[in-house]
Protein backbone atom coordinates (compact mmCIF):
# COMPACT_ATOMS: atom_id res chain seq x y z
CA UNK A 1 0.00 0.00 0.00
CA UNK A 2 1.27 3.36 -0.78
CA UNK A 3 1.27 6.06 1.69
CA UNK A 4 1.03 8.83 -0.71
CA UNK A 5 -1.88 11.21 0.57
CA UNK A 6 -2.33 9.97 3.69
CA UNK A 7 -1.71 12.92 6.43
CA UNK A 8 0.76 12.84 9.48
CA UNK A 9 0.26 14.99 12.54
CA UNK A 10 3.95 15.16 14.15
CA UNK A 11 4.06 16.85 17.10
CA UNK A 12 7.46 18.76 18.32
CA UNK A 13 8.33 18.88 14.34
CA UNK A 14 10.02 22.47 14.03
CA UNK A 15 13.05 21.64 14.52
CA UNK A 16 14.95 17.95 15.57
CA UNK A 17 13.80 14.33 15.21
CA UNK A 18 10.34 15.75 14.60
CA UNK A 19 11.45 17.85 11.51
CA UNK A 20 13.62 14.90 10.37
CA UNK A 21 9.93 12.68 10.13
CA UNK A 22 7.97 15.36 8.73
CA UNK A 23 10.65 15.44 5.68
CA UNK A 24 11.07 11.86 5.43
CA UNK A 25 7.38 11.35 5.18
CA UNK A 26 7.08 14.09 3.01
CA UNK A 27 9.38 12.59 0.81
CA UNK A 28 7.29 9.03 0.10
CA UNK A 29 3.85 11.49 -0.42
CA UNK A 30 2.54 11.83 2.82
CA UNK A 31 0.62 15.45 3.94
CA UNK A 32 2.07 17.11 7.03
CA UNK A 33 0.94 18.95 10.18
CA UNK A 34 3.83 20.78 11.71
CA UNK A 35 3.80 21.51 15.76
CA UNK A 36 6.20 23.22 17.85
CA UNK A 37 8.14 26.43 18.55
CA UNK A 38 9.83 28.53 16.03
CA UNK A 39 9.92 32.05 14.60
CA UNK A 40 6.77 32.63 12.19
CA UNK A 41 9.32 33.60 9.35
CA UNK A 42 11.16 30.23 9.84
CA UNK A 43 8.08 28.27 10.09
CA UNK A 44 6.71 29.62 6.94
CA UNK A 45 9.70 28.89 5.09
CA UNK A 46 9.81 24.73 6.34
CA UNK A 47 6.09 24.33 4.97
CA UNK A 48 7.42 26.09 1.83
CA UNK A 49 10.57 23.47 2.07
CA UNK A 50 8.14 20.42 2.66
CA UNK A 51 5.56 21.42 0.01
CA UNK A 52 8.41 21.52 -2.34
CA UNK A 53 7.97 17.74 -1.90
CA UNK A 54 4.86 18.44 -3.85
CA UNK A 55 2.36 17.52 -0.45
CA UNK A 56 0.66 19.92 1.34
CA UNK A 57 1.79 21.13 4.88
CA UNK A 58 0.37 22.98 7.36
CA UNK A 59 1.02 24.20 10.60
CA UNK A 60 -0.58 24.17 14.07
CA UNK A 61 0.80 26.05 17.34
CA UNK A 62 -0.82 23.78 19.91
CA UNK A 63 0.91 24.00 23.39
CA UNK A 64 1.16 20.77 24.48
CA UNK A 65 0.36 21.51 27.54
CA UNK A 66 -2.98 22.45 26.69
CA UNK A 67 -5.28 19.77 25.69
CA UNK A 68 -7.98 21.99 24.85
CA UNK A 69 -5.51 23.39 21.87
CA UNK A 70 -4.23 19.69 21.42
CA UNK A 71 -8.12 18.84 20.36
CA UNK A 72 -7.85 22.13 18.77
CA UNK A 73 -4.89 20.78 15.94
CA UNK A 74 -6.37 17.38 15.05
CA UNK A 75 -9.57 18.51 14.91
CA UNK A 76 -7.95 21.05 12.06
CA UNK A 77 -5.98 18.62 10.69
CA UNK A 78 -8.72 16.47 9.87
CA UNK A 79 -10.92 19.61 8.49
CA UNK A 80 -7.65 20.72 6.06
CA UNK A 81 -6.87 16.80 4.34
CA UNK A 82 -10.27 15.07 5.69
CA UNK A 83 -8.31 12.29 7.63
CA UNK A 84 -5.74 11.67 10.49
CA UNK A 85 -3.64 8.74 9.10
CA UNK A 86 -0.39 9.25 10.90
CA UNK A 87 -0.14 10.51 14.29
CA UNK A 88 3.52 10.80 15.95
CA UNK A 89 3.83 11.98 19.18
CA UNK A 90 7.29 13.19 19.81
CA UNK A 91 7.54 16.56 21.76
CA UNK A 92 9.79 16.70 24.27
CA UNK A 93 11.40 18.74 27.09
CA UNK A 94 14.52 18.29 29.22
CA UNK A 95 15.65 19.20 32.22
CA UNK A 96 19.02 18.17 34.36
CA UNK A 97 18.83 18.18 37.87
CA UNK A 98 19.70 16.25 41.10
CA UNK A 99 16.26 15.44 42.52
CA UNK A 100 16.35 17.42 45.62
CA UNK A 101 17.03 20.63 43.55
CA UNK A 102 14.48 19.50 40.68
CA UNK A 103 11.96 22.70 40.47
CA UNK A 104 8.35 21.12 41.06
CA UNK A 105 7.42 23.62 38.04
CA UNK A 106 9.67 21.72 35.62
CA UNK A 107 8.43 18.19 36.70
CA UNK A 108 5.08 19.14 36.23
CA UNK A 109 5.79 20.71 32.57
CA UNK A 110 8.03 17.79 31.48
CA UNK A 111 5.12 15.09 32.43
CA UNK A 112 2.67 17.27 30.42
CA UNK A 113 4.60 17.56 27.41
CA UNK A 114 6.70 14.26 26.75
CA UNK A 115 4.18 12.02 28.61
CA UNK A 116 0.51 13.33 28.98
CA UNK A 117 0.37 15.19 25.29
CA UNK A 118 0.40 11.92 23.96
CA UNK A 119 -2.57 10.53 25.73
CA UNK A 120 -4.40 13.68 24.17
CA UNK A 121 -3.46 13.85 20.84
CA UNK A 122 -4.52 10.11 20.70
CA UNK A 123 -7.52 10.34 22.79
CA UNK A 124 -8.58 12.81 20.03
CA UNK A 125 -7.09 11.02 17.00
CA UNK A 126 -8.34 7.46 17.55
CA UNK A 127 -12.05 8.03 16.46
CA UNK A 128 -11.11 9.68 12.66
CA UNK A 129 -8.93 6.74 12.54
CA UNK A 130 -11.58 3.73 13.85
CA UNK A 131 -13.88 5.80 11.23
CA UNK A 132 -11.99 5.11 8.34
CA UNK A 133 -10.36 1.65 9.36
CA UNK A 134 -6.56 2.65 9.10
CA UNK A 135 -4.28 4.37 11.79
CA UNK A 136 -0.20 4.62 12.55
CA UNK A 137 0.43 5.66 15.87
CA UNK A 138 3.72 6.21 16.85
CA UNK A 139 5.50 7.27 19.81
CA UNK A 140 9.14 8.83 20.00
CA UNK A 141 10.01 7.40 23.53
CA UNK A 142 13.93 6.98 24.34
CA UNK A 143 16.38 4.54 25.38
CA UNK A 144 15.04 6.41 28.55
CA UNK A 145 11.97 4.70 28.68
CA UNK A 146 13.68 1.37 29.35
CA UNK A 147 16.82 2.47 31.60
CA UNK A 148 17.47 5.05 33.98
CA UNK A 149 20.10 7.69 34.15
CA UNK A 150 20.71 10.00 37.13
CA UNK A 151 19.57 13.88 37.04
CA UNK A 152 16.79 13.13 34.44
CA UNK A 153 14.01 12.26 36.69
CA UNK A 154 11.11 13.61 35.25
CA UNK A 155 12.16 12.89 31.80
CA UNK A 156 12.83 9.10 32.68
CA UNK A 157 9.70 8.87 34.30
CA UNK A 158 7.91 10.17 31.20
CA UNK A 159 8.95 8.42 28.83
CA UNK A 160 8.96 5.13 30.65
CA UNK A 161 4.85 6.20 31.28
CA UNK A 162 5.06 6.68 27.59
CA UNK A 163 5.74 3.25 26.44
CA UNK A 164 3.34 1.88 29.27
CA UNK A 165 0.41 4.04 27.45
CA UNK A 166 1.58 2.67 23.82
CA UNK A 167 1.02 -0.88 25.05
CA UNK A 168 -2.25 -0.01 26.04
CA UNK A 169 -3.99 1.68 22.84
CA UNK A 170 -2.07 -1.12 21.22
CA UNK A 171 -4.45 -3.85 22.84
CA UNK A 172 -7.74 -1.61 22.43
CA UNK A 173 -7.34 -0.75 19.01
CA UNK A 174 -5.07 -3.98 17.85
CA UNK A 175 -8.85 -4.97 16.04
CA UNK A 176 -9.50 -1.74 14.00
CA UNK A 177 -6.50 -2.30 11.97
CA UNK A 178 -4.81 0.75 14.09
CA UNK A 179 -1.49 0.34 15.28
CA UNK A 180 0.53 1.69 17.97
CA UNK A 181 4.57 1.33 18.51
CA UNK A 182 7.16 3.01 19.91
CA UNK A 183 10.69 3.98 18.98
CA UNK A 184 13.54 4.19 21.20
CA UNK A 185 16.56 6.34 20.16
CA UNK A 186 19.81 6.60 22.04
CA UNK A 187 21.23 9.91 22.19
CA UNK A 188 20.65 11.85 19.10
CA UNK A 189 22.58 15.38 18.37
CA UNK A 190 19.44 17.40 18.33
CA UNK A 191 18.64 20.75 19.72
CA UNK A 192 17.18 19.41 22.81
CA UNK A 193 20.22 17.02 23.50
CA UNK A 194 22.97 19.77 22.43
CA UNK A 195 20.89 22.41 25.49
CA UNK A 196 21.17 19.82 28.37
CA UNK A 197 25.08 19.04 27.58
CA UNK A 198 25.93 22.42 29.44
CA UNK A 199 23.71 20.96 32.57
CA UNK A 200 24.85 18.00 32.44
CA UNK A 201 28.17 19.23 32.82
CA UNK A 202 27.56 21.05 35.61
CA UNK A 203 25.90 18.43 37.51
CA UNK A 204 28.51 16.16 37.14
CA UNK A 205 31.67 18.98 37.76
CA UNK A 206 33.29 17.72 34.52
CA UNK A 207 33.82 19.06 30.92
CA UNK A 208 30.93 18.98 28.21
CA UNK A 209 33.45 16.83 25.80
CA UNK A 210 33.97 14.35 28.71
CA UNK A 211 29.96 14.73 28.59
CA UNK A 212 30.31 13.99 25.48
CA UNK A 213 32.35 10.86 25.19
CA UNK A 214 32.03 9.94 29.18
CA UNK A 215 28.27 10.36 29.75
CA UNK A 216 26.28 10.27 26.57
CA UNK A 217 28.30 7.99 24.58
CA UNK A 218 29.63 5.91 27.16
CA UNK A 219 26.35 3.74 26.83
CA UNK A 220 26.21 3.34 23.11
CA UNK A 221 28.54 0.62 22.38
CA UNK A 222 29.14 1.58 18.47
CA UNK A 223 30.27 4.58 19.56
CA UNK A 224 28.39 6.57 17.73
CA UNK A 225 25.15 9.36 17.59
CA UNK A 226 22.02 8.06 16.25
CA UNK A 227 20.90 9.91 12.98
CA UNK A 228 17.93 11.97 12.35
CA UNK A 229 17.43 9.99 9.32
CA UNK A 230 17.43 6.45 11.06
CA UNK A 231 14.70 7.12 13.06
CA UNK A 232 12.67 8.86 10.31
CA UNK A 233 13.57 5.66 8.34
CA UNK A 234 11.71 3.20 11.11
CA UNK A 235 8.93 5.49 11.64
CA UNK A 236 7.82 4.95 8.01
CA UNK A 237 8.60 1.57 8.19
CA UNK A 238 6.36 1.03 11.37
CA UNK A 239 3.30 3.18 8.73
CA UNK A 240 4.26 0.09 6.06
CA UNK A 241 2.30 -3.20 5.40
CA UNK A 242 5.47 -4.82 6.51
CA UNK A 243 4.42 -3.68 9.81
CA UNK A 244 1.02 -4.16 10.23
CA UNK A 245 1.58 -7.02 12.84
CA UNK A 246 3.98 -4.94 14.68
CA UNK A 247 1.74 -3.42 17.58
CA UNK A 248 2.32 -2.47 21.16
CA UNK A 249 5.84 -2.62 20.45
CA UNK A 250 9.07 -0.67 21.23
CA UNK A 251 12.03 -0.63 18.70
CA UNK A 252 15.28 0.61 19.97
CA UNK A 253 17.76 2.49 18.13
CA UNK A 254 20.09 2.62 20.71
CA UNK A 255 23.79 1.82 19.62
CA UNK A 256 23.69 -1.33 21.40
CA UNK A 257 22.84 0.57 24.67
CA UNK A 258 20.56 -1.41 26.34
CA UNK A 259 21.36 -4.21 25.29
CA UNK A 260 23.90 -4.65 27.56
Amino acid sequence: MSLKGKTAIITGSTSGIGLGIAKGFANKGINIVLNGLGDKNDIKKLCAEIENMEVKCIYHNADMTKPDEITAMIEVAVEAFGSIDILVNNAGIQHVSPIEDFPPEKWNEIIAINMSSAFHTTRAAIPYMKKQGWGRIINIASAHGLVASPFKSAYVTAKHGLLGFNKTVALEVAQDNITSNAICPGYVLTPLVEKQIPDTAKARGISEEEVKRDVLLAAQWTKKFVSIEEIAGTALFLCSDYAQNITGAHISIDGGWTAA
